[in-house]
């Protein structure tokens, strides 16, 4: 990006950005990527929540945990408590009304009122393959393990919220297939839409 187009993104927008898929779609590290390309601040709910498991004694240290054993347990905890939530999602908020900001969040999108919002689509059976890659496991453990989580996540949002993540995809501007697209080629993507949409609207 030109420095022109850098200082504009910084100084005169107040740029706010959702990036959302379900897991296995590369959002978080195509949130990161796009924070860094623009010049904005990344945060990311997943991480945010990680936080409040460390105060509860979990350990949240290997790529992967939210579908280990201990990372289900804790996501059995959040459905019965929505305090862990109900309390990220306000930081979120509130760091969205600073501006200037990737959000890499399951909830943002029906949360916020405003921003571009990019729904990262892809098959179940290539998220199992990609986790299971970046796991070591095996691509049907991969998949009994994510359709487990999947449901229970889903749940947590319905009850807490009235939406159907991964089903209602009204918020979004933007939903991109990305089941035969690598990392890079998603990236491409998404860099000409900031260009030509976020950054000229």
């Amino acid at each position: 990006m030109a420095k022109k187009a850098r200082a504009r993104c910084e100084t005169e927008k107040k740029i706010v950005v959702c990036i959302c898929g379900m897991a296995g779609t590369g959002k978080s590290t195509l949130a990161k990527k796009l924070a860094e390309k623009y010049g904005l601040k990344y945060y990311s709910g997943g991480d945010a929540l990680k936080v409040l498991a460390i105060k509860e004694g979990y350990k949240p240290v290997e790529r992967g945990w939210w579908e280990s054993r201990e990372g289900l347990r804790f996501l059995e905890e959040r459905s019965k408590d929505p305090k862990f939530d109900g309390a990220v999602d306000e930081k979120l908020l509130e760091l969205a009304q600073q501006g200037n900001v990737v959000l890499d969040s399951w909830t943002m999108p029906w949360l916020l009122k405003k921003g571009f919002k990019i729904w990262l689509e892809a098959s179940l059976e290539k998220r199992a393959e990609r986790i299971a890659q970046r796991d070591g496991t095996s691509i049907k453990e991969a998949l009994e393990t994510l359709k487990e989580k999947e449901a229970k996540t889903k749940a947590i949002y319905n009850k807490l919220y009235g939406f159907h993540l991964g089903e209602d995809f009204t918020p979004f501007n933007l939903i991109l297939d990305t089941d035969n697209l690598n990392t890079e080629e998603v990236f491409q993507v998404l860099c000409k839409v900031i260009d030509n949409v976020v950054l000229t609207s």
